[in-house]
């Protein structure tokens, strides 16, 4: 299982001006610890955290922040219109068009999707895969 996934920055308010456009109408709540972000689920009292966690950091060694070639955190919407809501939000808020919302050829008939790149470069993907909502083919 997956605990925690990480991306470094070079500026913690641009990035938390982007992900915070579209992370807390996913469920996540925001709690800044020793400078850098945590994004997290709500947890019940006497639950253990629901994983995984996001993490958006300055690099520990304080060097540059880079991202990775094939890198990508990918996001579960809970509808296609919530895809492009929070596509739109997160382009307001900084971020990059990576790939308009929408059905990708080389993937199944209800996997709707748009990317993004946040403003360090980070790729970040938003989806839903709701059959009961319209597929490609439909």
């Amino acid at each position: 299982m997956i605990a925690y996934v990480c991306v470094g920055v070079d500026d913690i308010d641009r990035a938390e001006r982007f992900y915070s456009a579209f992370l807390p109408a996913l469920g996540y709540g925001l709690e800044r610890y020793h400078g850098d972000l945590s994004y997290a689920l709500p947890v019940a009292p006497g639950q253990a955290p629901v994983s995984p966690e996001f993490y958006v950091k300055v690099p520990f060694d304080r060097g540059p922040a880079s991202a990775g070639n094939g890198t990508m955190v990918a996001f579960e919407a809970r509808s296609q219109q919530q895809v492009r809501d929070l596509h739109a939000a997160a382009v307001a808020a900084g971020g990059q068009d990576e790939g308009p919302p929408g059905f990708r050829a080389a993937y199944g008939a209800n996997f709707f999707v748009a990317y993004l790149r946040d403003p360090q470069g980070n790729k970040v993907a938003l989806f839903s895969s709701d059959p009961n909502e319209p597929g490609r083919d439909g």
